[in-house]
């Protein structure tokens, strides 16, 4: 063999496991992304069902509930309502308020 035909065989056995790498890694990175594309859609269904549990867990109803039982409130009525005025001096909301 001559020395071109060796170069050129070296050349082109160089230009195949080249081939093979880049096959290789293109497979490895489509492999990836339909990981993370899987993961994504996971993430999403995931956070879809959180934010209806989110709006469940903030009705009106159920807010008033928790604050009559768990913090013990009561809705405001003009006999327990108080108003504070500046010089300190509490007055009852049904008394008449004089600037």
């Amino acid at each position: 063999m001559s020395r071109v035909s060796v170069l050129l065989m070296l050349a082109v056995l160089a230009s195949a496991l080249y081939l093979v790498r880049t096959q290789y890694e293109s497979r490895s990175l489509t492999t990836e992304i339909d990981r993370a594309t899987n993961e994504a859609r996971r993430l999403e269904v995931d956070n879809d069902r959180l934010d209806v549990e989110r709006r469940a867990q903030a009705t009106p109803l159920r807010v008033e509930k928790l604050a009559r039982e768990q913090l013990h409130m009561r809705t405001i009525t003009p006999a327990i309502t108080q108003y504070a005025t500046v010089n300190g001096v509490v007055t009852p909301a049904s008394a008449e308020v004089h600037p």
